[in-house]
Order: C-alpha cells, then sequence, then structure tokens
C-alpha cells in the first residue's frame, strides 16, 4: 500500500524545507558541473529538488520514486511550474532501476539513502545507469548550516519527531555505513561532502 500523503508533506515539511532546494540545487551545479544531459532525481517525492534543479539548468530531469501518490503530485508540480518539455516522472525501485546502462548523466538525491533496503545494491545500480563521465550527488542535508538550525529550531517549536525516527532508521556511525557500502558496491571514485549534511559526489 502507498503510504505516502503528498499533500500532507507538502502542508508541512514541503514548506518548512522550501528555502533549502534552490540551495542545493546550486551546490549541485557548482560541485558536478552538470548542466546539460538528462538527470534523475531519485527517492523524488513530490519533487522539490529535482524541479529547483531544472530551473536553473538546461537538463532533462526525471522524477524517480516507488510511491505512485508521490509521483501524481509531482507531475502537478511540474505542470504548475511549466517544465513539462524538459519534466517526467518515473515509478520504480532504487535497487531495480528501470533504464539502461550509461543512461543519464547525473543522478541526484535528496534524504532517500536511508530507506535504502541494501545499500551497495542501490549504489550499484546508481554507478550503472550513469553514462561515462557522469556524475552523482547523493546524500541528506539541509544546503548550509544556518538554514540546518534553522529547520531544527522550527521542528523543536512544533515538537517534531523527525530526528528520533531518522536515528532510529540510520543507527549509530552511518557516514561509515555509507562508505563501506560503496566499497561493497565496488565504488572508488567517490568523495563526501559534509557541506550542510552528508553527501555523496560519485564519477564515472
Amino acid at each position: 500500500m502507498d503510504k505516502f500523503d503528498a499533500n500532507a508533506y507538502d502542508e508541512s515539511a514541503g514548506k518548512l524545507f522550501a528555502p533549502i532546494y534552490p540551495v542545493i540545487a546550486e551546490q549541485i551545479v557548482n560541485t558536478t558541473g552538470k548542466t546539460k544531459g538528462k538527470c534523475l532525481d531519485i527517492g523524488t517525492g513530490p519533487g522539490y529538488l529535482g524541479i529547483a534543479f531544472a530551473k536553473i539548468t538546461e537538463m532533462d530531469v526525471c522524477l524517480f520514486d516507488i510511491s505512485e501518490n508521490a509521483l501524481n503530485f509531482a507531475a502537478k508540480k511540474i505542470a504548475e511550474e511549466g517544465l513539462e518539455n524538459r519534466m517526467q516522472t518515473l515509478q520504480g525501485d532504487v535497487h531495480n532501476i528501470p533504464l539502461n546502462d550509461a543512461a543519464v548523466d547525473l543522478v541526484i538525491s535528496r534524504g532517500s539513502f536511508i530507506f535504502w533496503k541494501d545499500k551497495p545494491k542501490a549504489f550499484a545500480e546508481i554507478y550503472r545507469i550513469l553514462a561515462p563521465g557522469g556524475c552523482a550527488y547523493v546524500g541528506g542535508g539541509f544546503g548550509t548550516d544556518e538554514l540546518r538550525a534553522e529547520i531544527e529550531q522550527k521542528r523543536k517549536e512544533n515538537n517534531d519527531s523527525w530526528e528520533e525516527r531518522k536515528k532510529e532508521l540510520t543507527g549509530e556511525n552511518f557516514g561509515e555505513k555509507i562508505i563501506e557500502a560503496l566499497m561493497a558496491a565496488g565504488i572508488l571514485d567517490f568523495k563526501i561532502s559534509i557541506q550542510g549534511g552528508f553527501w555523496v559526489i560519485m564519477r564515472k
């Protein structure tokens, strides 16, 4: 059953997180240098990051998620922004991405990797679909430490329990586990950025 309530998310976390997506999109461009070609936004949810990224680049952006509800909401957002000519949605699982090898030039994802059941498999799939010279920018964060502090303060004021839930999902030494997953996937060309969060930058 698809439990994702996109409208409720948009009313709560969507509005709270709104300032971070343009910042992260700029960081992706500055880090990867990718502005043209094909991009896949994995675990896109309502599509906020992918849409912010499409606005500042010329890339064709595909919003990818396992949730049909999320993608239906994202499709409405695409139409509202007038980006139908460069954006589309695709439903599927990160552990078995329904794309050919070397299909995209860039993979982006914010916040989905803590939910991946088999992280080595997911990273291997991302690497498989990257074209030679392609990049991935995958992780979680708030853009800047200042935005993070601001959002965390608002969450405390709203008695938001997400941090507890996040700790349950990630456990201890999460960063080390991610590096181990990358190595297990046979991915050696990567670096970790802690700019406003925790990000994996992979190159092929």
